[in-house]
């Protein structure tokens, strides 16, 4: 093989200008295609990256508000479990109050119908007493047998009227 320098300055002259050709017209364009590539994939990155964080985020926020949410019921439950206690307490306390005030009352109607009863007897005997007298006064009985046979049947009359 025979090497000469002519040959080596024409190859090298066309390969300079089929770089700079290449240059101008092919790899300007392949390097802005591929930039723009690697821009479009850098920015996709990114954007699956900020995506991820939001969804991360909102996942913590929707936790939080879940347990917040949790909170406030259970204070809801326990607030209502409050006021049924309080609600049967006084009930039970109005129903004990209304019960010792109807048992007072039905004491007192007791008392007051005893009572009448008391005194409707004792003008009764009394009435009886005088009646007994008027007629032990009316007859004039020699023996106490006549007497104590007088005020028995008097009594039976009485006793069967009432």
């Amino acid at each position: 093989m025979h090497f000469s320098i002519t040959s080596l300055v024409l190859a090298l002259i066309a390969f300079l200008i089929l770089y700079f050709l290449l240059n101008k017209y092919a790899f300007g364009p392949l390097f802005s295609v591929m930039e723009k590539r690697r821009e479009l994939v850098q920015q996709q990155i990114n954007e699956a990256s900020q995506t991820r964080e939001q969804a991360v985020a909102y996942v913590e926020e929707q936790k939080q508000a879940l347990q917040e949410a949790r909170k406030e019921a259970y204070e809801i439950i326990e607030q209502s479990r409050q006021t049924s206690t309080k609600q049967t307490e006084q009930l039970l306390e109005q129903a004990k109050a209304e019960a010792t005030r109807i048992k007072e009352e039905a004491v007192r109607d007791i008392q007051n119908e005893k009572n009448k009863a008391v005194e409707a007897l004792r003008s009764e005997l009394g009435a009886a007493s005088v009646k007994i007298a008027s007629k032990l006064l009316e007859k004039e009985v020699s023996s106490d047998a006549a007497q104590e046979e007088l005020v028995d049947q008097y009594l039976k009359e009485v006793g069967g009227r009432s």
